[in-house]
């Protein structure tokens, strides 16, 4: 089994029903463990709601670009609107890492791009493996997390089914 993460986001519709269906549906592909939720501002235009943020961790015995696959499937059956670039989404669902494996091509990069900038995501990580690193570099140790002022508003128990 492949230990992979995935980013879950949600600023549209009932977003906490959203992101707790897509968890579900997730634990199909293999034994899951979900990090605290978070409310978070947006990255891109600022005229939007802010998103529910969660990290998922994910064994499962799917290559990358399967997964992939499954994960736009999950997107496209809650109904994703994705209206502009870093706006508002129904669901956001990033394969952002893949065990140790480095990958790219025209439709995914692993690990994500950006990862290392974004404390949405880094912060969510953290509470699933406090000693994860990526491209070498503890992520605890960077000046992102750091300096991160995002605090969890629930815990896995109270959001996921």
């Amino acid at each position: 089994m492949i230990t992979t993460y995935i980013g879950l986001g949600s600023n549209l519709g009932d977003s906490k029903e959203i992101l707790s269906e897509a968890v579900a549906k997730l634990h199909a592909y293999g034994d899951i463990r979900i990090s605290q939720l978070y409310s978070t501002p947006p990255m891109g235009p600022q005229d939007q709601p802010d998103y529910l943020n969660a990290v998922l961790e994910l064994m499962t015995d799917l290559e990358p670009l399967a997964l992939l696959d499954v994960l736009q499937h999950i997107e496209n059956e809650s109904g994703r609107v994705r209206l502009r670039r870093w706006g508002e989404r129904t669901l956001d669902l990033d394969l952002l890492l893949y065990d140790d494996v480095h990958f790219s091509d025209e439709r995914l990069t692993i690990p994500h791009i950006g990862l290392l900038e974004r404390d949405f995501v880094l912060i969510p990580l953290l509470d699933l493996n406090e000693s994860i690193k990526v491209h070498n570099q503890r992520i605890s140790e960077l000046d992102v997390v750091k300096n991160s002022t995002l605090k969890p508003i629930a815990p896995s128990s109270w959001w996921v089914k």
